[in-house]
């Protein structure tokens, strides 16, 4: 079974999701960069990335914070985001089971797949960290993922694009391919996928089909 993130991987929505984030969070007080926000929580889901941020502050968010980031990231999304390129030919050529498994909420996966064109290669098999105790780096949400379709953890190819992300699939006992080619990609990702356990990094979405032909062989 294939396993995919969903931003960063089957949408191109890392980039614009960052910089909401840095410019709401500058905003309330806590001077962060669209890059430092891509290297530290992508993958990651919202509220594990405000609690960190508290934590690391010693300073509290205001209360309404998480809910208007949210709805701001929604409307950017909504109005900006795009397929990854090639996605669409990726999935059309991909044979045996499919789903998505994001740390995002489930409105906004289905938002991002549903504008994108993308959701009906996965629908009804979409799941949320927010269905699962821990978020990514813990390798509950692809657990859950392959029990609810039934697929053993080692039968299962997980698509990443976060350090965050490979590692769950690692811990998960699941086989992973990096992805590179999101323009939020920085000069090192290759690198930090790989050290969290990808077998393969590719930049192309084209790639994939053979890449997964190949760990399938392995």
């Amino acid at each position: 079974m294939l396993i995919f993130d969903c931003n960063g991987v089957l949408v191109d929505s890392e980039a614009i999701a960052a910089t909401v984030a840095s410019q709401e969070l500058t905003r309330a007080g806590f001077k962060v960069s669209p890059e430092i926000v891509s290297r530290f929580f992508a993958g990651r889901r919202p509220s594990d990335m405000l609690a960190d941020v508290e934590a690391a502050t010693k300073r509290k968010l205001p209360e309404d914070f998480a809910d208007n980031l949210a709805a701001t990231t929604m409307r950017r999304l909504r109005a900006e985001v795009r397929a990854t390129p090639h996605m669409e030919y990726a999935l059309t050529w991909l044979r045996g089971p499919k789903c998505v498994a994001s740390s995002s909420p489930h409105n906004r996966i289905r938002m991002s797949l549903e504008s994108t064109g993308l959701y009906r290669f996965f629908d009804p098999h979409v799941f949320s960290a927010s269905d699962v105790m821990m978020g990514k780096p813990s390798p509950d949400l692809f657990l859950h993922a392959a029990r609810k379709m039934g697929v053993r953890p080692e039968d299962c190819i997980v698509v990443e694009d976060s350090p965050a992300g490979i590692s769950a699939a690692t811990t998960a006992g699941m086989m992973s391919i990096g992805f590179i080619g999101g323009s939020h990609t920085g000069p090192n990702l290759g690198a930090y996928l790989t050290s969290a356990g990808a077998r393969i990094v590719i930049a192309d979405m084209r790639a994939l089909k053979s890449t997964v032909v190949a760990l399938r062989g392995w």
